[in-house]
C-alpha cells in the first residue's frame, strides 16, 4: 500500500537526508514538504508548500497524510530572539501536531534532543522537553520520539565549533559503553533512515527513542 509523506524541515541536516530516503522508498507514493522557501527537487514524487508558519491553520486542508516527520528547529546563533527560536522549537511543531490529529494523520515522528526535560534551568534541553510534554498531550495516535546527541554529517553552514566537536567525538565515541552509549555522536543520516524505518511499523502510544536505540533503530532493515 502506498503512502504519504509530510515533511517539515527539509533544508535541515536530518530534514535533507531525510527527504533523500523517502523520496527513494517504494513505500511512500508521495512525499509533501512544508517549507518557508522552495526547494530545488524535481524528484516525480515530491510536492512542496512555501508556508508562513505563524498561519499554519491556514494550510491545514492540505496537511494530510499517513506521516508527519518533523525536523524544525534552529540555533542561538542563527535565531538570537528567545521567543522566535522558541515558535520555531515549541510552537510551531505543537501546532503542526493538533492538525495532525485533527486531519488523522496516524504517525508524528519528532526530532528532540539529547537530555531534554521540562524542568531544566537550561534554555534549550527545557524548551525541548516543554515541547515533547505538550505533544505528548495532542492527542496523536502514534508519537516517536528521537533524542539524537552530537549530530555528524555535511551541514550547508560550517559551524567551526560543531567541526571540533565532530572531531573529538570520533576519539571519544569508543570510550562511551554501556549506559554511556546514548552520548555518542551520530550521522545525521543514521536519524533519518531510524526515522523511516520506524514509519513501516505500526507504534501506537508514545516512543522515544534515546540516541544509541536511534543507531539500532537505523539498522533494522
Amino acid at each position: 500500500m502506498s503512502k504519504k509523506a509530510i515533511i517539515v524541515g527539509a533544508s535541515g541536516l536530518i530534514g535533507s537526508a531525510l527527504l533523500a530516503i523517502l523520496l527513494n522508498d517504494s513505500e511512500y507514493s508521495e512525499v509533501l514538504a512544508l517549507v518557508r522557501t522552495p526547494l530545488n527537487n524535481s524528484h516525480p514524487k515530491f510536492n512542496q508548500i512555501a508556508v508562513d508558519f505563524d498561519k499554519l491553520d491556514d494550510y491545514a486542508h492540505q496537511i494530510t497524510g499517513d506521516v508527519i516527520f518533523c525536523a524544525l528547529g534552529s540555533t542561538k546563533r542563527k535565531t538570537p530572539d528567545l521567543n522566535i527560536y522558541r515558535k520555531i522549537d515549541h510552537d510551531y511543531p505543537l501546532k503542526l501536531a493538533e492538525i495532525a490529529v485533527a486531519n488523522g494523520v496516524n504517525q508524528f515522528h519528532l526530532i528532540s534532543s539529547l537530555g531534554a526535560n521540562k524542568n531544566s534551568s537550561n534554555f534549550y534541553i527545557k524548551m525541548k522537553g516543554e515541547t515533547e510534554a505538550d505533544i505528548k498531550t495532542a492527542g496523536l495516535y502514534s508519537l516517536v520520539i528521537y533524542r539524537p546527541s552530537l549530530l555528524t554529517g555535511d551541514r550547508k553552514e560550517h559551524r567551526f565549533a560543531e567541526g571540533l566537536m565532530q572531531s573529538l567525538s570520533k576519539l571519544v565515541n569508543p570510550l562511551l559503553i554501556g549506559g554511556l552509549k546514548k552520548y555518542r555522536s551520530i550521522e545525521a543520516s543514521t536519524v533519518a533512515k531510524a526515522m523511516d524505518n520506524l514509519s513501516h511499523t505500526d507504534l501506537k502510544g508514545i516512543y522515544v527513542y534515546e540516541s544509541d536505540e536511534i543507531s539500532e533503530a537505523g539498522l533494522i532493515y
